[in-house]
């Protein structure tokens, strides 16, 4: 897909902080050493950045969202035992409510770190990946 190469670069970055701090921390820690090592590889990245949630066109409120990478890419962290559905709800939703392809969802609480790309095959750079992959987790509500 058109952003694997960002997607890639992040995982690796979130794998060098799990594999040096291992599981177990909160939440922020991770999201601060996460930080040192998109800077260290020249990730152009905002952090804890608040962006507005739109319904029916209409502003209905804020979220920050951990990470938005290359004014592309949202990246939400977690610090849990195992990751579940809700949470890959959530990312989707996100997804779409910021109107952006495609969104990672990284946790660093478990053993392995696990991470999952969030699709909003709503937006329009996704049209064609809903059709030529099915298994692409789906973020639109039809």
């Amino acid at each position: 897909m058109k952003h694997d190469e960002i997607t890639h670069k992040i995982i690796g970055c979130a794998m060098k902080v799990h594999s040096t701090l291992g599981n177990g921390f909160q939440e922020v820690i991770y999201q601060r050493a996460l930080a040192i090592e998109m800077q260290k590889i020249g990730l152009e990245f905002q952090r804890e950045m608040e962006m507005s949630i739109y319904y029916d066109g209409h502003d209905i409120g804020t979220r920050r969202v951990d990470f938005f990478v290359a004014d592309i890419i949202m990246v939400e962290l977690k610090a849990l035992i195992k990751l579940e559905e809700v949470h890959l709800a959530q990312g989707m939703n996100y997804c779409q409510a910021y109107n952006l392809p495609i969104g990672l969802l990284i946790n660093f609480g478990a053993k392995s770190l696990e991470f999952k790309r969030v699709y909003n095959l709503t937006h329009p750079e996704n049209k064609d990946y809903q059709k030529n992959n099915p298994s692409i987790q789906k973020s639109n509500k039809s």
